[in-house]
């Protein structure tokens, strides 16, 4: 996961599956979907104005149960917002 502070005043998110991951594109997509539906709810209590790149590494994705999806993202996205207070006041 990757992310830059955001010029809108909104967060923006992407998500990369890459064919190396998953050969077809309902799979990708279907992967892609599941993790936009976390993000949907975890952003309103963690991001602000971040644009956030998700890569995605491997097919587990697509059988792993939402709830362990959802506590991935949910550490991986308070880990990057952490850093991210860490480094703004650093600077």
């Amino acid at each position: 996961m990757r992310f830059v502070p955001g010029k809108h005043e909104t967060f923006r998110v992407a998500v990369v599956v890459s064919k190396k991951v998953a050969k077809s594109a309902p799979d990708r997509n279907r992967i892609r979907r599941r993790v936009y539906e976390a993000i949907r709810e975890l952003a309103p209590k963690l991001l602000t104005n971040q644009d956030i790149v998700v890569t995605i590494f491997d097919e587990k994705f697509l059988t792993m149960p939402h709830d362990e999806l959802f506590a991935s993202l949910k550490r991986q996205i308070e880990q990057m917002v952490k850093t991210n207070k860490e480094n703004s006041k650093s600077a």
